[in-house]
């Protein structure tokens, strides 16, 4: 169990490296925390800092959870080795939570951290690409017809979870576990973005479809 609490605990701090953070470091120490939403994710990134320091958080947000299962799970850490007694996929899939959960609180920022999107659909690509495609498609759909990202996050993640019991259970009772801890800690990261569409105060991502709604409701 040493393995696993010393694999979980480096992949919680790589996960809590924010891209945002470390891209605004090369950008002149640009803290987007301080603009826009204050939240420092890829959609904040992208409505106050553009769409190059936006792609860069993006790849680097989504990179580095993948990287994170890829290369802690397999690794003989020196005087520990490989415990042959922990599940191999046990270890993954801690892994794989641990770096989104950095990502939502990270230590380095004062457990500040971003809404943990970009790293889940980074992970869910890697462990279930075919339970990806749904789920992107949903996020894509609801993001087209509301311009709400954060109901689009909470339900792509519903909609994978739901998709990987419907396919893979019994078998992979393991992913199935990661993809509803991954969807309940999303939802618990977007909690503010929840009171804020129950108030109506939320802001809409500029889709056609949001704007097309927009002007729905302008003339009722």
């Amino acid at each position: 169990m040493i393995e696993l609490g010393l694999k979980v605990t480096l992949a919680y701090l790589v996960g809590a490296a924010l891209g945002s953070l470390l891209v605004g470091f090369f950008y002149g120490g640009v803290d987007i925390r301080k603009v826009g939403s204050g939240n420092p994710g890829g959609t904040n990134a992208l409505r106050t800092q553009g769409k190059v320091f936006a792609l860069w958080v993006m790849v680097m947000d989504i990179g580095k959870g993948i990287i994170a299962a890829v290369v802690i799970p397999p690794l003989d850490l020196p005087g520990v080795g490989i415990d042959a007694q922990v599940d191999r996929e046990l270890v993954l899939y801690a892994v794989a939570f641990a770096a989104i959960f950095g990502h939502v609180f990270p230590v380095w920022f004062g457990f500040r951290g971003g809404k943990g999107g970009a790293t889940a659909a980074g992970l869910l690509c890697f462990l279930a690409p075919v339970a990806a495609l749904p789920a992107i498609g949903s996020w894509l759909l609801i993001v087209f017809t509301t311009g709400f990202v954060g109901l689009a996050t909470m339900s792509a993640g519903l909609v994978a979870a739901v998709f990987v019991g419907v396919t893979a259970l019994p078998e992979q009772s393991g992913l199935f576990l990661w993809a509803c801890a991954t969807t309940a800690l999303l939802i618990y990261a977007h909690r503010s973005n929840i009171r804020r569409m129950l108030d109506g105060t939320e802001s809409r991502f500029a889709s056609p479809g949001a704007r097309w709604l927009r002007r729905g409701q302008s003339h009722k």
